[in-house]
């Protein structure tokens, strides 16, 4: 493969390396009041992101999926509740090390929701149950409005910080609840239209993404995140993400095992209760932590984990596809 075509297929990551890389030369830019008033066109693209995202979600999927409560529990409480609590003891062994904002920026991905569309479309090459992986995750997403919030308010009250949850929950509602409820509503009479711009729609859904990350790290530049951590930051960041998902997909599979599960079910308790979402977890982030100088820290730890999740989980995929068809 040329190295053209290896950029066009990994265009995401080398976006989000260049919003990174564009916003540590020029902040001014993409800063809060800058020219191109991002904090007014993100919050637009993220309200058309979730509104797209209520239209292309099939509820005839959600109710095939609902019966198997044990394996709901299991991907929920290992969600909002087993991260947390990892969190916590990595707190206690990493605190001093390493800076507030990015502990903060750890918390927060121990906090965020399972993602949608690649933990359905892992499930479904490695032959897992789809329907379940698809009411999982969007439980999961649904319970993240409410949940994620009410845990960041919980470890920044305890911390002597402030955060509004009654306005950061409305917030949120407004913005992303909202809008994937209005496009529930219209998906009967535009699902069709969705399904044939499924793939448009999907770049514009990261295209969003990429929007915020140059935004949260302009904010974060012109605020001196680079002169107060240097690059040390990034390999910190790296590791401590990359520890949690280790630690989780190990955790996920013994759960799975000890409970008896299919290993259609293994399979989805696996991959919707170790990953954390991207698409919600950034937005929710500009709107709790608001203008936030260590904002571009505390994404950080996501955008890691989210590239190491979509890798080690394709290997894992492959394997388990092999496993169930023998």
């Amino acid at each position: 493969m040329s190295v053209l075509a290896k950029l066009k297929k990994e265009w995401f990551l080398v976006g989000m390396l260049a919003a990174v890389a564009l916003a540590s030369v020029a902040p001014q830019i993409g800063r809060s009041g800058g020219p191109l008033h991002l904090e007014v066109l993100t919050n637009v693209g993220i309200f058309l992101v979730f509104f797209l995202h209520g239209i292309g979600l099939s509820t005839e999927s959600l109710r095939q999926g609902i019966s198997r409560w044990r394996l709901h529990l299991v991907v929920q409480v290992f969600t909002f509740a087993v991260f947390p609590l990892l969190w916590l003891g990595f707190d206690r062994l990493f605190a001093q090390a390493l800076p507030d904002d990015l502990m903060l920026g750890f918390f927060y991905l121990c906090a965020l929701p399972s993602t949608i569309s690649s933990s359905v479309a892992m499930t479904a090459v490695a032959r897992g149950n789809v329907p379940a992986a698809i009411f999982n995750a969007t439980l999961s997403t649904l319970l993240g409005i409410f949940l994620t919030p009410l845990l960041v308010s919980w470890l920044v009250g305890h911390r002597g910080g402030g955060l509004s949850l009654t306005d950061a929950m409305l917030n949120i509602a407004c913005l992303l609840l909202l809008p994937f409820v209005l496009g529930q509503v219209m998906r009967r009479w535009w699902g069709k239209w969705f399904a044939r711009w499924k793939p448009v729609t999907n770049v514009f859904d990261r295209a969003v993404i990429l929007m915020l990350v140059f935004s949260s790290f302009s904010d974060s530049v012109a605020d001196g995140l680079w002169s107060r951590y240097g690059f040390g930051l990034i390999i910190q960041t790296l590791l401590g993400a990359a520890a949690f998902l280790l630690v989780v997909l190990w955790l996920t599979r013994r759960a799975a095992t000890l409970l008896h599960f299919s290993p259609q079910d293994e399979i989805v308790a696996v991959f919707c209760g170790s990953k954390k979402t991207l698409a919600s977890g950034v937005p929710m982030a500009k709107l709790l932590f608001g203008a936030h100088p260590g904002l571009g820290v505390i994404v950080l730890p996501i955008m890691f984990y989210h590239q190491l999740q979509l890798f080690l989980c394709a290997i894992l995929a492959q394997r388990y596809a092999r496993r169930t068809t023998d």
